[in-house]
C-alpha cells in the first residue's frame, strides 16, 4: 500500500498557519508529501523547504482570482495538489494548512486504509473533527462546527475537491465512506487576534464581494475572540508536533463555558445533539457505508 499526503498553502506566515505541524503530523504514513505552494507575500516557500524529509514535493502555483467566489480557488489549488501525486498511490490524504492529525490515531489510520484497499466500493475515509477557538484550551461545541469530513480520497483521478476544497466529489456525486475512529484537530480559530484579524479581511474575499466584505468584516487591527456563542473546555493532550507552538502562545483568552450565548431554539437542538448524536439538519457531503 502506497501513500501520498497532499496540502495547499499560501501566505503561511503572513497568517499564522500551521502548516509544518500538519504535514510534519501525516509524515509518518506518507510515502511523499506534495506541497502546492501558491505565490507567497512572504516566506512560505522557504519554510516549505526548511521541513527535514525527502519525502516532501514542491509545487509553485499562481493562485487564480477569478475563481474568487464561492472558495473555488481552493478546491482548484486542492485539485493541482492532488494531480501531482504518484500515479502508483493508494491512497491520498489530505490535510489543510490549519489541521493537525494527533499520533494517537496514527496506527488506526494507517489500518483502516490497508483494511479497505481492495474494496473498490470504499472511496474515502471520513474523520471526526475537534475545533479549537480563542486559545488551545476551548473548543465549540455549538451547532455552527462541522462534525465530519472526508480526508482520505482513492487516487482516482475522477474524484475532485468540491466547491471550496472542505470535502470531496467523484464525477459530482457524493463519495461512498467509512468512518474511521480519528479526529482532525483545526487550529484554524487559534492564532494571535492580529493575524487572524488579518486573515478575515483577506480570505473571506475567496468567498465574498468587496461589498459584502465592507458590511460583515469590522476594520480592526485585532479579532475579538468574545462574540462565540458556545465553548467547552478541551480536556485532551494536543499532538507533539504542536507542543512548541502552544508554548510560544503570547496572546490571553478566557471563557465561562457555562455561559451560552444561544437561543431557546439552538439550546434544545444541541440538546438533541448531546443526547442523541443526531444532529437535526446537518449537511453531510458524503454516504456512509
Amino acid at each position: 500500500m502506497k501513500v501520498s499526503g497532499f496540502t495547499i498553502v499560501r501566505n503561511a506566515i503572513k497568517f499564522d498557519y500551521p502548516i509544518v505541524e500538519a504535514i510534519n503530523s501525516i509524515l509518518p504514513i506518507c510515502d511523499e508529501v506534495v506541497v502546492a505552494i501558491g505565490k507567497s507575500e512572504d516566506g512560505t516557500l522557504e519554510l516549505i523547504k526548511s521541513i527535514k524529509s525527502d519525502k516532501i514535493k514542491i509545487i509553485e502555483t499562481i493562485w487564480n482570482d477569478a475563481l474568487r467566489e464561492g472558495g473555488h480557488v481552493l478546491a482548484d489549488e486542492t485539485n493541482k495538489a492532488f494531480a501531482a501525486i504518484s500515479p502508483d498511490s493508494d491512497w491520498a490524504f489530505y490535510i489543510q494548512g490549519d489541521e493537525v492529525i494527533h499520533e494517537k490515531y496514527l496506527m488506526a489510520i494507517k489500518s483502516a486504509m490497508q483494511e479497505y484497499t481492495s474494496d473498490k466500493h470504499i472511496e474515502g475515509l471520513l474523520f471526526n473533527y475537534t475545533h479549537f477557538y480563542g486559545s488551545y484550551d476551548f473548543v465549540g461545541d455549538s451547532r455552527r462546527w462541522y462534525r465530519n469530513e472526508i480526508r482520505i480520497v482513492r487516487n482516482d483521478k475522477s474524484i475532485s475537491s468540491y466547491k471550496d476544497a472542505q470535502g470531496f466529489r467523484k464525477n459530482g456525486k457524493k463519495l461512498n465512506v467509512k468512518a474511521i475512529a480519528a479526529s482532525v484537530y483545526h487550529y484554524g480559530w487559534v492564532k494571535p487576534p492580529e493575524a487572524q484579524q488579518a486573515k478575515q479581511q483577506t480570505f473571506h474575499k475567496l468567498w465574498h464581494t468587496d461589498e459584502w466584505m465592507k458590511q460583515n468584516i469590522p476594520q480592526a487591527n485585532k479579532f475579538d475572540y468574545t462574540a462565540i456563542d458556545s465553548l467547552e473546555r478541551f480536556r485532551g493532550t494536543h499532538p507533539l508536533v504542536m507542543k512548541e507552538r502552544i508554548e510560544k502562545m503570547n496572546w490571553k483568552f478566557s471563557f465561562d463555558p457555562t455561559k451560552k450565548k444561544l437561543s431557546f431554539k439552538l439550546k434544545a437542538l444541541m440538546f438533541v445533539e448531546k443526547k442523541t448524536g443526531w444532529k437535526i439538519g446537518e449537511y453531510k457531503n458524503y454516504k456512509i457505508v
